[in-house]
């Protein structure tokens, strides 16, 4: 019951911010008496949901900034609102680095467990694996994430046609010439950040651009920070439209993922904050993804093949973010993968 009330306050206060004690009573509609609401009220913000704004009679409250990142949305009620019908934040939000920043942990207690568990699964699993057994997992691996990371951008091969391709370099009839160098062009990243993993201790604005070259080779893709607007289908949220700030972005989130000890925390931020900045006209999710998994990479951890993971699903999870800043979906997203990669391979 209890949470169910503080819901309901969060919920009245996210579609009516800067409103009284007063007001959230009255908008309950009589589910929860003033007195309730005014301990509530305490309890939300002391445990940093809400911010109170002003003093005495003129007391408000408001989302915190840290709640809005891990608010629960109804990802299938919020999309069934066109593009133009949904209240988005449609500007770049330079103060996403400092909250990320100021927060202890990204994940909660309970996920927090859930991830050391399996990464223990994985540890164990592992011990046992001689170097050709490990080379053989990390190529299934290698060839899941080459095709669901293609697939995500538009790739119609299939998982076969893929394996085929990257094991034979066989091209699947019907199929374009720009999906099959796409394809070996992920096998060939991903084999980059296998051989190197010392080279990702520090993240750096020069790394992205690196694995971004790999993946976009021989293809009409432009390899530098781009100069210019660029456009996200189904979404009104508008990137950065200048090369200097798009770079002053890259830097600032390198030094929010170099300052996070929790390689989770650095895999996490990393996928969603590059696909955030748009640095490029074109790759970015690609090389976010990869650049993640490098990450875990670095500290023994199981990589993120995605190969379960809806592209419908995976695209609204992120569009969550850029128009809500609400990392849980996608956080939900990351961490039964990270499962569903120890249970499957090695």
């Amino acid at each position: 019951m209890q949470n169910l009330k503080e819901n309901i306050i969060l919920d009245i206060i996210g579609k009516h911010p800067d409103s009284s004690s007063k007001e959230i009573f009255d908008l309950s509609n009589g589910l929860i008496g003033y007195a309730t609401v005014k301990r509530i009220l305490t309890q939300l913000s002391q445990n940093e949901k809400i911010t109170i704004i002003g003093k005495g009679k003129n007391t408000k409250y408001r989302w915190s900034e840290h709640f809005n990142l891990f608010k629960d949305i109804d990802i299938v009620q919020y999309f069934e609102k066109e593009i133009d019908e949904r209240n988005i934040l449609q500007q770049f939000n330079f103060d996403i680095f400092r909250i990320f920043d100021q927060l202890n942990s990204i994940f909660s207690n309970d996920e927090i467990s859930k991830l050391a568990a399996v990464k223990s699964t994985f540890e164990k699993k592992i011990v046992s694996l001689n170097k050709l057994q490990w080379a053989k997992e990390m190529e299934r691996l290698a060839i899941d994430l080459s095709w669901k990371s293609s697939q995500i951008e538009g790739n119609t091969y299939s998982l076969l046609e893929t394996e085929i391709l990257l094991k034979e370099k066989h091209t699947a009839s019907g199929k374009t010439k720009d999906e099959a160098i796409m394809l070996l062009n992920h096998k060939e990243a991903i084999d980059f950040i296998i051989e190197n993993p010392d080279y990702f201790n520090l993240l750096n604005t020069s790394i992205i651009e690196d694995i971004h070259r790999i993946l976009t080779k021989d293809l009409e893709i432009g390899k530098n920070v781009r100069r210019h607007q660029v456009g996200i289908s189904g979404t009104n949220y508008k990137p950065l439209d200048n090369e200097f700030l798009i770079k002053e972005a890259l830097e600032k989130m390198c030094n929010t993922i170099n300052l996070k000890s929790n390689p989770f925390e650095k895999a996490l931020l990393s996928v969603l904050l590059i696909s955030y900045i748009q640095p490029f006209v074109d790759g970015n999710k690609r090389t976010s993804r990869i650049v993640s998994n490098s990450i875990l990479l670095n500290y023994n951890l199981c990589p993120l093949s995605y190969r379960t993971v809806d592209s419908l699903e995976y695209k609204k999870a992120m569009l969550l973010f850029y128009e809500q800043n609400s990392i849980q979906a996608f956080k939900n997203i990351f961490i039964e993968q990270f499962a569903f990669a120890v249970n499957t391979y090695f």
